[in-house]
């Protein structure tokens, strides 16, 4: 019994040294998951900023609403007052209190939505230049760790050695041709 007990401990050690080497094996592959879900989530919060920023536009829309027909309500209630009707005042008044409060509401949650969509842009902002830090060391290091493909599709990366040859034949090509104008 002791000895199947130290073989499932062995075998659970070896497929761990395994998933270890292939985790190593695979560390572009992980990078590249990192910056695409670093990616998705950034997008994910630019989409929640519209959203806050959609609703606060729709909030100021539903105040304007609101405002008008206060205005409406007031001038009701001085033109009721005014021909001695009070109890059409007294009906526009019902009508209008709610609206005082509505639009008061609606004050609040603007502030609210405004000092939200603020606070998310702030964050936004700064994670973004973390993730384009982020994103730059990543392709840093695959470029280091593979010179042989592009870790980026459309980026091609050019490794230091292939500058400078490049460097040095643009060098010879010119002292040839300044050889040749003094000629």
């Amino acid at each position: 019994m002791a000895i199947r007990l130290f073989d499932r401990m062995t075998l659970l050690l070896k497929a761990d040294a395994h998933g270890v080497i292939e985790s190593l094996e695979e560390r572009s592959l992980l990078l590249k998951q990192y910056v695409r879900e670093a990616e998705i989530e950034l997008n994910q919060k630019s989409a929640r900023l519209d959203a806050v920023r959609e609703e606060e536009k729709h909030l100021r829309e539903a105040l304007q609403r609101a405002e008008a027909e206060m205005r409406s309500l007031d001038e009701d209630v001085a033109l009721a007052l005014a021909g001695g009707k009070d109890d059409l005042a007294r009906f526009a008044i019902r009508r209008l209190l709610p609206r005082r409060h509505e639009v008061k509401a609606l004050h609040a949650q603007i502030e609210q939505r405004g000092a939200e969509a603020q606070v998310l842009a702030e964050k936004l902002a700064a994670q973004q230049a973390q993730f384009e830090g982020l994103r730059a060391r990543v392709r840093a290091e695959l470029a280091r760790a593979s010179d042989a493909s592009p870790p980026w599709p459309g980026d091609a990366v050019v490794a230091d050695e292939e500058v400078e040859i490049e460097l040095m034949r643009r060098r010879h090509a010119a002292e040839r041709q300044a050889g040749e104008g003094r000629q």
